[in-house]
């Protein structure tokens, strides 16, 4: 008894503390701080205050529905804070507020007008509660509330909520705005919104039919889970046009299927070559099967993430261009190291392929304790740019932006490429020594100096690809171990130092790969892949496109 006694002094204590002029005019025609209203928002803050004086959640939800009906736009902040759990009852008077804590007490926020309503104690007020019907109620009486919002955008987004909720209380407020649309595309939405509100609720067949057309037109998995609930429990006519309807989506969303296979089999692609481009180069240029490369990958990743980390320390405002600063850098210092490699290791064991394999093997392994012991074993966050964040809609599937500027930066590169090895010095000589390296010495080329610049530049090309990577890859010490061996093959089955059939191979075992995974699984399907080139090299040993000279033919 006693400790109920001081509960309920503590609860007086707290009503005697409230200021007076925030709730003590709360009267007719005016609102929490006591401004006059007018006669509209004077019965919309009687709706709003309906929500605190419901008993139950059915009497709540027709609470819900009034202000749904209404089309008052000013009632979305409530029913929003409704649905945040954000809303709040005074015991003492039943006012119904905005509020969230702070501090162990609540800011509260007048629901009709967003005015600051100052600090109260949080024991003088009780949060109003939902449950998850109400929550379908709140998403639906929300969308219908800013279908007339003068911004197409959340027009869009309210028109997709009603979609998605098909409330049929909504249907009055839809029409009011699909008479006032002139937007096609939120326009096209509306309209499939009142279809599936149609469809679901007890419109005649004439009605329903015309609505089942719309839902047929916008397709996808909703429209099939609509569909697939119209059909229990319509008339024959419209259940038989259902199921009609249904074969035509899934059909429709079997092509959409094999074009999204094939869009992702392009993206896989264009990773690939990033990863493979480089390796072409020195291999066929240099012959030498460079276990390493994997690491200059590597490498370009985490040159990304030491200039993110100095940009978040120091320059947050660059983080949109970190990549941008970064793949220079990644290219530099993946260069050098290539550089250094060949200078230091490499040229003493040309001619001498399992002793090259071996070496840059080790090489390998050095390079990813190095690492390992630089930043740690642990995966390392590479964040995305703005412009590299999110996705977008073609039809029925669904791409991200990321996936989307890899695809134009493999292009780019492999472009850059074409043109220094045919309008530059460097890339003469680089094609003299791949097609004949004892007549290109002859001729006066330095064949060392070279051997040095290309594998420099196929580590540096290899930094780029690690830049990319970073952006949809973990980074770690083993990153550049998961490319490795698809480089490999990419370059083999292309044709070794034709950068043409690096482009071609690269595109064409990522589609391959993606169209096998969804039948017999990512490691199978590698698998699979690895055996086709076995045999295919076995018809045509050079590759698809096998280089033209004396010494690349011998």
């Amino acid at each position: 008894m006693l400790r109920h006694f001081l509960y309920a002094m503590a609860v007086l204590c707290a009503f005697a503390a409230t200021p007076a002029p925030v709730f003590a005019q709360n009267l007719s025609g005016q609102n929490l701080s006591g401004q006059n209203l007018s006669a509209h928002n004077a019965d919309l803050l009687a709706l709003i205050q309906a929500l605190g004086d419901a008993k139950g959640y059915g009497e709540l939800e027709k609470a819900v529905d009034a202000l749904a009906t209404s089309g008052a736009s000013e009632a979305v902040p409530a029913l929003t804070a409704l649905g945040d759990g954000n809303l709040y009852t005074r015991k003492l008077g039943g006012t119904v507020v905005i509020a969230t804590e702070s501090g162990g007490n609540l800011a509260l926020t007048d629901p009709l007008t967003g005015e600051s309503l100052g600090a109260q104690p949080a024991a003088a007020y009780e949060r109003i509660r939902v449950n998850n019907r109400l929550r379908r109620a709140l998403r639906s009486a929300i969308g219908a509330l800013t279908l007339l919002s003068p911004k197409p955008e959340i027009r869009q987004a309210a028109a997709e909520a009603v979609y998605k909720g098909r409330d049929a209380g909504a249907l009055e407020v839809l029409e009011e705005a699909l008479a006032k649309e002139s937007v096609p595309r939120v326009r096209a939405t509306m309209e499939l919104a009142r279809a599936a509100i149609q469809l679901s609720g007890a419109a005649d067949d004439a009605t329903k039919l015309a609505a089942l057309d719309i839902i047929t037109e916008r397709g996808g998995r909703e429209s099939l889970a609509l569909l697939g609930q119209v059909s229990a429990n319509a008339s024959p006519a419209v259940a038989e046009a259902a199921q009609v309807a249904v074969k035509k989506i899934q059909a429709n969303l079997r092509w959409w299927g094999v074009l999204q296979n094939a869009i992702y089999g392009i993206s896989l692609g264009s990773v690939l070559l990033l990863a493979a481009i480089g390796l072409a180069i020195t291999f066929g240029v240099m012959g030498v099967i460079n276990m390493a490369h994997g690491e200059m990958v590597m490498i370009g990743a985490y040159t990304t993430y030491v200039v993110q980390e100095v940009i978040r320390t120091s320059f947050p405002y660059l983080f949109d261009v970190s990549v941008l600063i970064a793949l220079p850098l990644a290219f530099l210092v993946a260069g050098v190291i290539g550089i250094a490699i060949e200078r230091g290791i490499i040229r003493f064991l040309y001619g001498r392929p399992l002793e090259t394999l071996l070496a840059t093997w080790g090489l390998s392994l050095v390079l990813q304790q190095a690492v390992r012991s630089i930043f740690g074993p642990t995966n390392r966050e590479v964040g995305n740019p703005s412009w590299m964040s999110g996705a977008f809609d073609i039809g029925q599937i669904s791409l991200t932006y990321g996936r989307l500027w890899i695809i134009v930066f493999a292009l780019i590169v492999f472009a850059a490429l074409m043109l220094m090895l045919r309008k530059t010095p460097l890339g003469l000589q680089m094609r003299a020594v791949t097609q004949n390296r004892r007549m290109a010495a002859s001729m006066g080329i330095r064949t060392p100096w070279v051997d040095a610049m290309t594998f420099g530049l196929g580590s540096g090309v290899a930094g780029l690809a690690g830049v990319a990577l970073s952006q949809i890859d973990n980074v770690s010490p083993n990153l550049g171990q998961g490319y490795i061996i698809d480089s490999f093959m990419i370059v083999i089955f292309g044709g070794v130092g034709n950068l043409w059939g690096t482009l071609v191979g690269a595109f064409t075992l990522g589609v391959v790969n993606k169209f096998l995974e969804p039948y017999a699984g990512a490691v199978l399907g590698k698998i699979l892949v690895l055996v086709f080139i076995i045999l295919f090299i076995q018809v045509r040993p050079r590759g698809l496109f096998a280089l033209k000279g004396r010494a690349v033919e011998q």
